[in-house]
């Protein structure tokens, strides 16, 4: 399974989150964000035009993985180093596995990173 997770500003829009998962190819099983921010208008907004489960994260959660991208912005906001890379880790599990850094959208008010289940692509 492929999780995207997502991280923006309080001024995105859903085009913002929607470019910077485009930037990725798409492709997701399921979106996740922080709990905080899972009501907001344009995190819905790309939740219903997706049509995907969402994973509401805690911010304890996001705070126990490390991520790949270490913003000192973040670090300090949110206690982890990229919020869309952490949220995507967190909804895969203890053995998710980053397959796409967080990528920007194009008016920088949205991240997204891609993370998959360790169990996707292997042999069984």
């Amino acid at each position: 399974m492929i999780i995207a997770g997502f991280g923006f500003r309080a001024e995105a829009t859903a085009r913002s989150l929607k470019d910077a998962y485009d930037k990725l190819g798409g492709g997701a099983d399921a979106i996740a964000v922080p709990d905080d921010k899972a009501g907001a208008l344009c995190f819905k907004q790309l939740a219903a035009e997706l049509d995907l489960p969402v994973h509401r994260i805690s911010a304890d959660a996001m705070q126990s993985v490390k991520t790949q991208t270490q913003a000192q912005k973040v670090i300090e906001k949110r206690g982890t180093g990229s919020v869309a890379e952490a949220c995507a880790l967190v909804a895969t599990g203890a053995e998710g596995r980053l397959i796409a850094a967080r990528h920007i959208s194009e008016d920088r008010m949205a991240t997204c990173a891609l993370a998959m289940t360790s169990s996707e692509g292997q042999n069984t």
